[in-house]
């Protein structure tokens, strides 16, 4: 008996385990117990400091890479206006980070908030009310209508108690709780039907329960614990920025060698001023400005998205969404509306549509009203169990006046719903003096206690072939996942002694049948239709029964009808080891009756297999896995603060269809981060290839001070603009890039090295005319001016190369080259502040350039102009050959 779980012990056996009986604890015991285990709270692991977390900020090896960078700009190149930038860029990211991470922690606090501040316990045989963080095991909780559950309790005493756990569970109608224990050792929490759980509702009845655990030991505890130790993932964007920079660093730093050795060799500078020449490459050719463009883009990207309806919490994830292969949702209030409603009605031999309503004098509209605890407040809204309320808003919707009912046919007697027999009734006084018995119900315990059918206004005793017929729809509906119940009546003369069900249900008329379910939302299915168009696997994920999780599946287009293998349930799953789960994980699309450690199971099993998961929920239950998967996706109206703050995102409008536009969002983001990296990469390197050659081939060099100016004023302004780029057409009708694609993939890698070394050679080219066919005479001359012109094309060929990038493979007339406001000011921009240094008399000197005459300015023109000619006609080329492919 020891080793079996409450729910499975007797409510005797309840309180010998826990040493308590009915009068509960003495003060004495509880105060000792409350000492041995601690207040009933939830634990938060231990947080960082604000400077622990400022720290980590700079782990990063970019931003060590950019720190050094900045060392050496300002202390040995005395550039501190660049090292000025630099040390900028990584401030604001790191309080940008630590300012993320101070949301990480809500979820757990959100927890804390929901639990209720007082508990109605039993002790020493007398009803205290105490804080709920002063409950012991053993504990006796009183229960009524409007309670939160306190803590953990297995229920020895329940009147009519209905609790909505959907929080936890996923189950959007309350649950009917009885005391009687349960066979089995491993029933699933949503089928517990003899136990209560902390921060549930109570929405109907009274109840007793016996403690039986507290704080961290509960059930919403554990989803605590699971919040914290889950581990962070880092996005795809973290990990392709962090090999990114590895990458670059080592290249750059082995170019930088090469170019000290090469001119130390050649005798183009003396020891020091080579050493400023190398050290200016580096610093050059590593894209300091990369950080802070990635977090502009997205931070942009966040503001459009908010328009749309989604907030992004964490940077990274505006990205990530872009890249999502799975989208693993919570059914109840994210794919349906969390609102029972009647879809289907029978009476008078026919199955109908709710819409079409219910005509002929049939009564089934009043039993179902009558027949009903539904409160409706003064402003028209409906309180009670969300079946009852379901019935009456259907009424509303067909201009049944229930108030106006009930006053002219009042209530006057009832006897209320039990779980053993299943029915409902209610007794009202008619106008004639009679009194009309209303009942609703389970149908099959209903027709026992029916002898007549209702036909329109007349009645007629019931036939084997008419039950055989209501049970037929029965079982259709409930094929299709419809929550039925039945309606009946009769009309009495005068009220019985003693009201019971023994005596008023009995001789029943029956009415008719009524199809209730938690409908999918209207935008749902197109959204679902839409993520599959763009090859994301949409799937579901519920606390729900089996054949309801089916039924919507099937009408949301998740999955085919009849694919009954793509549905498991959390005890089925619990079968499967996690290398057979592993295996087995892409037969299933829905999973039905889980539990919170099942959906990290299942975001874990996708991301073993290398797919991007997002997961979407709005229920405390959910929380552990919105942490796990590489995108949180939260609701904003119906979830839980707890979901929110686990979330990397959060639905404003609640709506499945947002996180399409969302993922059409991060697509687009992603496409224009790639463009500010083939952009800023093709430039450094246009820059390195330059100075390596005309270190290799004798020539005079660019100075540090070219170098950094031109990577400052070209390169910032348009790779920012680049990321507000429109979103390039059939975005949605690619497949998801996945976990395994980076920067470099589509074409973007190739384009970077060949369009870089087209960058160089241009600008070598225009040096080589400068020095063969001179404007001046006099070596000194010369070369000074090859150097401008030379200076002049890295900046400007740079600038005309920011319109190729547009797209990688589309024609820069195709995609507009003046769409983008924002990309035309910032060319302006760039290329007033590059013609400054050559055009404005005082900046020569400080730059060490010339004055061009207009043969110069057209040789620097024309090289600017060849750049996209060049890039047009190879574009041509590729889209013929990826045609060809195709």
């Amino acid at each position: 008996m020891a080793n079996k779980p409450p729910y499975a012990l007797s409510s005797e056996a309840v309180l010998k385990q826990e040493q308590t009986s009915l009068t509960g604890l003495t003060k004495e015991a509880a105060q000792t117990r409350l000492n041995e285990n601690g207040p009933n709270e939830l634990v938060q692991a231990e947080k960082k400091g604000m400077l622990a977390r400022f720290l980590d900020q700079f782990k990063d090896f970019m931003i060590i890479v950019l720190l050094v960078a900045a060392l050496i700009a300002g202390f040995l190149l005395s550039e501190w206006a660049d090292a000025g930038i630099i040390l900028a860029v990584v401030l604001l990211n790191a309080v940008f980070g630590v300012f993320q991470e101070s949301k990480a922690e809500e979820a757990i606090d959100a927890l804390k908030e929901m639990s209720t501040p007082n508990a109605h316990v039993r002790r020493g045989d007398q009803v205290l009310t105490i804080p709920s963080s002063q409950l012991v095991l053993g504990d006796i909780v009183l229960l009524e209508a409007g309670d939160v559950v306190p803590a953990d309790l297995r229920l020895v005493e329940s009147a009519n108690l209905k609790i909505e756990e959907s929080a936890l569970t996923g189950e959007s109608v309350p649950v009917d709780k009885t005391t009687a224990p349960l066979d089995a050792d491993d029933v699933g929490i949503g089928d517990r039907t003899n136990m209560a759980f902390m921060n549930s509702n109570i929405t109907y009845g009274r109840g007793v329960g016996v403690v039986i655990a507290t704080g961290m030991q509960t059930e919403v505890g554990r989803i605590a614990g699971m919040i914290n130790s889950a581990e962070e993932t880092n996005t795809p964007l973290q990990e392709n920025l962090k090999s990114l920079g590895k990458t670059l660093t080592v290249m750059i730093l082995v170019i930088a060698v090469i170019v000290f050795a090469v001119g130390i060799w050649r005798q183009a500078a003396s020891l020091p001023e080579m050493f400023l020449t190398a050290v200016s490459l580096a610093v050059a050719a590593i894209p300091e400005g990369l950080p802070a463009i990635v977090t502009i883009i997205l931070a942009l990207g966040t503001q459009k998205m908010a328009k749309r309806h989604a907030l992004v919490r964490k940077l990274p994830a505006v990205e990530t969404l872009g890249s999502t292969d799975i989208i693993a949702s919570d059914k109840t209030g994210t794919l349906t509306q969390n609102k029972m409603t009647v879809e289907k009605v029978y009476y008078d031999g026919q199955l109908n549509d709710a819409s079409a309503g219910i005509h002929g004098g049939n009564p089934l509209m009043t039993i179902m009203n009558f027949a009903n605890d539904t409160q409706v407040q003064d402003d028209g809204k409906l309180l009670g169990d969300p079946t009852e309320t379901a019935l009456v808003a259907y009424g509303k919707t067909q201009n049944y006046d229930v108030a106006k009912a009930l006053t002219d046919e009042p209530r006057i007697a009832e006897v209320p719903f039990d779980s053993e027999r299943k029915l409902m009734t209610t007794v009202h006084r008619r106008a004639d003096g009679k009194l009309l018995v209303a009942t609703k119900g389970a149908p099959d315990e209903l027709l026992k206690r029916v002898t007549d059918l209702a036909t329109g206004e007349n009645t007629a005793p019931l036939s084997d072939s008419e039950r055989d017929a209501i049970l037929k729809a029965n079982k259709d509906m409930a094929t299709q996942a419809l929550r039925v119940l039945g309606m009946a009546y009769k009309v009495i003369d005068t009220l019985p002694e003693k009201v019971d069900s023994d005596t008023v249900e009995n001789h029943m008329i029956f009415a008719g049948l009524v199809g209730m379910i938690d409908p999918e939302r209207p935008e749902a299915e197109a959204a679902v239709a839409e993520a599959k168009a763009a090859g994301i696997r949409p799937m579901m994920i519920t606390g729900d029964h089996r054949d309801t999780a089916e039924a919507i599946a099937v009408r949301l287009g998740i999955i085919d009808q009849g694919d009954d293998d793509a549905v498991i349930t959390g005890a089925e799953l619990d079968q499967q080891s996690d290398d057979e789960f592993a295996k087995n994980v892409a037969k299933y699309s829905v999973y039905a009756r889980v539990a919170p450690e099942h959906k990290v199971r299942i975001v874990n099993a996708w991301q073993k297999k290398g797919k991007v998961v997002a997961m979407t929920g709005d229920g405390v239950n959910d929380a552990p896995a919105l942490k796990a998967a590489d995108i949180g996706i939260g609701m904003g109206i119906t979830g839980t603060e707890v979901s929110k703050g686990a979330s990397d995102m959060v639905l404003a409008d609640d709506n499945f269809a947002t996180i399409v536009v969302a993922v059409e969002e991060g697509r687009k983001v992603f496409s224009n981060i790639q463009k500010a990296i083939q952009y800023l990469l093709s430039a450094n390197l246009g820059e390195v290839l330059t100075l390596f050659m005309m270190t290799m081939l004798g020539w005079d060099l660019l100075a540090p001070v070219h170098i950094l100016w031109i990577n400052l004023v070209t390169d910032t302004f348009p790779a920012i603009a680049l990321g507000v780029e429109p979103t390039e057409p059939g975005i949605m009708k690619q497949k998801p890039r996945g976990r395994k694609s980076n920067f470099f993939s589509g074409g973007v890698g190739p384009a970077v090295i060949w369009q870089g070394i087209l960058e160089g050679l241009l600008t070598l080219g225009v040096y080589w005319i400068a020095i063969t066919y001179p404007v001046h005479s006099g070596s000194a001359a010369i070369h000074a001016d090859a150097l401008t012109m030379a200076y002049a094309t890295l900046g400007l060929i740079q600038l005309f190369h920011a319109f190729n990038v547009k797209s990688i493979h589309q024609s820069l007339f195709t995609v507009g080259a003046f769409r983008n406001k924002a990309f035309n000011w910032a060319i302006l921009a760039s290329f007033v502040l590059l013609a400054v240094t050559i055009l404005v008399p005082g900046f020569n000197g400080l730059f060490h350039v010339t004055s061009l005459d207009w043969h110069q300015w057209i040789t620097v023109l024309g090289a600017g102009v060849a750049m996209i000619v060049i890039v047009e006609i190879v574009k041509v080329f590729e889209r013929a050959r990826r045609k060809q492919r195709a």
